[in-house]
């Protein structure tokens, strides 16, 4: 197996490193003061060194040289970037201030907000001050922050050549991404991109076996349970199908997470909340583990190293993960070379109908690095992403009991109570749609993501300014926030409301703005399997509308540790009226879960 630390860090841990270059960066102006003045000393006489360059003012002018090149560095930058946006005809972002030195102040409030806030609240709160666009220092470390659809039009599609995800964030992602697709610029994400968009074609997409026999396996599951008395805990049973469906459609060997036993409630006895130990559990509980120590890495910014100085938090999930994958690799590897033996064509366009995506993948490279990085960046795409916005929507169908009516009465409809639905009958489902992409508009998969830009730039804002943003600044856009906002969804952006993507609200916001809706990202690095997803989710819904006539909340099975807090009780928008606390790594989750129970459709309208 190819250790994933020597092949990206060499002799050094990543961490190390990273702080060893931070603190020989921040500390040279002091040896250089030290070195330079001891050198003076020396070519004065023992007099004059004694009375004008004693040790102490040595070692003081050492320590406080540190500070006073910052603050004239930061204040030149200041100057510099000022005339710079004035030679343009812009200006420069408003500042968010802290009170503190360096800004710790900020981090500190992040970081609470992180342990008790609402879904992007640190950064909402102060678009309702400042404005949608901003810019904040945390230890002079530069970020701005936007929900504006322009700006993130221009970093996604108009000007896509000028924004990569950069140095830095590779240095976040790493250690768990690689070099896959949704970590890499330039030539390797063009490579990773021409691999992976032959597979997702219509016909590909459209093969429903696999979550058909997914889909009723996970049904099965949820009536056992109904049956026995316990809620269900949605969002983990989701998981699991998602995760089934991946592996089968990526490697053909499906994991079976599904055969293992499902998660009890906290109150429920103890023995029944013994958890089995499979391979796909541990799989996907160190995957998720890794995914967070990432995202806390962006959380942190650049002094991230300090706080991994001696241990990748990252190595002993990933270890987990490799060893799950690592084996599949190297048999799809193996059974590539053996075909390549016998005179199949490798290079050969077509796709069989049998080929999974790594068979695909093999035929491009056999590099077992590149080839786990590629995959795990699919399987957040395929996985996590679906299984987030199946959960969400779930969640809404129990909050809403007339949308989970009006959403059965279509899929019997058209489908009836037992038949296996089809392309043509997804594709023909309005309403499904609709409740899908309104489950997407208020808790996108992927809430937060962010870009830096390789050259000095002037966005334009939807409000008609200029703003100037100078080379290798962080840009971290919020889907979550933009989807929110009611001037660009009308009054009602924080209702639950499908019909929006129904009636005349699609041509008075979308049709004139499509970039206020990116729950697939947008441009040229655009979800290649979004119509996969759409597949899926829709497929998984129909199948619950066919078998359920109602879904209820169960809020005594979440934790009370995972509950909403009572203090957002009528706090503005979704945060006080919420049963669930939504948040996210990489990717959307609810915290403890989605515990449902779900009542059978009656007169045996099916039977799985």
């Amino acid at each position: 197996m190819v250790e994933r630390n020597q092949h990206w860090h060499g002799p050094l841990p990543q961490a190390l490193a990273l702080a060893i270059k931070q603190l020989t960066i921040a500390f040279t102006p002091s040896v250089v003061t030290a070195l330079g003045l001891i050198a003076l000393r020396r070519r004065l006489s023992p007099e004059i060194a004694a009375k004008y360059l004693p040790g102490w003012v040595i070692a003081l002018s050492a320590i406080t040289s540190i500070p006073a090149l910052l603050t004239l560095k930061i204040k030149r930058r200041e100057w510099s970037e000022k005339r710079k946006a004035a030679a343009y005809g812009a200006t420069l972002p408003v500042r968010r201030l802290g009170k503190q030195i360096g800004n710790i102040d900020i981090m500190g409030a992040m970081f609470e907000t992180l342990e008790k806030g609402f879904l992007s609240e640190f950064m909402w709160d102060k678009m309702a001050e400042l404005g949608y666009t901003y810019e904040f220092y945390v230890l002079w470390d530069r970020a701005i922050v936007t929900s504006d659809v322009n700006i993130t039009k221009t970093v996604l599609a108009t000007d896509f050549p000028n924004y990569v995800k950069g140095e830095t964030f590779n240095q976040y992602m790493k250690s768990v991404l690689g070099t896959g697709v949704f970590n890499s610029d330039g030539d390797m994400w063009k490579f990773h991109r021409t691999m992976t968009r032959p597979f997702f074609t219509k016909d590909r997409i459209s093969h429903f076996d696999l979550f058909d026999r997914h889909a009723d396996h996970a049904i099965v599951k949820i009536k056992e349970r109904n049956r026995s008395g316990y809620a269900v805990d949605f969002q983990d049973l989701v998981a699991r199908f998602t995760l089934d469906s991946a592996t089968e459609f990526l490697f053909r060997t499906c994991v079976h997470s599904l055969e293992t036993t499902l998660p009890y409630p906290w109150n429920a006895p103890a023995q029944l909340k013994v958890r089995s130990n499979s391979p796909a559990e541990a799989f996907a509980q160190a995957f998720a583990e890794a995914q967070e120590v990432i995202a806390t890495r962006t959380r942190i910014g650049v002094i991230w190293p300090f706080y991994e100085l001696f241990r990748d938090k990252t190595a002993g999930p990933m270890k987990v993960v490799d060893a799950f994958l690592m084996p599949i690799l190297e048999t799809a590897v193996a059974r590539h070379k053996e075909a390549k033996t016998m005179g199949v064509d490798e290079h050969s366009e077509e796709i069989a109908d049998d080929e999974t995506l790594l068979d695909h993948l093999v035929k491009y490279t056999d590099d077992p690095v590149v080839l786990r990085d590629e995959v795990l960046n699919i399987m957040i795409a395929g996985r996590d992403t679906t299984g987030s916005m199946l959960t969400i929507a779930v969640y809404f169908l129990s909050q809403y009991p007339e949308v989970m009516q009006r959403l059965r009465q279509e899929v019997l409809d058209r489908v009836g109570p037992t038949r296996r639905p089809t392309y043509d009958d997804v594709r023909e489902m309005k309403y499904l749609r609709a409740v899908i992409n309104e489950s997407m508009r208020l808790y996108p998969a992927v809430p937060w993501n962010m870009r830096y830009n390789v050259n000095d730039t002037v966005v334009r804002t939807s409000e008609g300014s200029n703003i100037f943003i100078p080379a290798g600044t962080s840009i971290s856009y919020s889907v979550h926030c933009m989807h929110r906002r009611t001037d660009y969804w009308g009054p009602d952006a924080e209702q639950f409301d499908p019909d929006r993507f129904i009636d005349s609200r699609v041509q008075k916001y979308l049709t004139p703005n499509p970039f206020i809706f990116l729950p697939f990202n947008a441009g040229p690095r655009i979800c290649l399997g979004q119509q996969f997803a759409y597949n899926e989710m829709s497929f998984f819904l129909i199948k619950l509308m066919q078998n359920f006539e109602s879904i209820d909340f169960d809020v005594d099975s979440l934790d009370p540790k995972m509950r909403p807090l009572e203090e957002w009780k009528g706090a503005y928008g979704r945060q006080g009226i919420e049963k669930m606390w939504p948040w996210s790594h990489l990717t959307l989750y609810i915290k403890g879960g989605l515990w449902v129970k779900m009542n059978e459709a009656k007169n045996g309208e099916q039977e799985v």
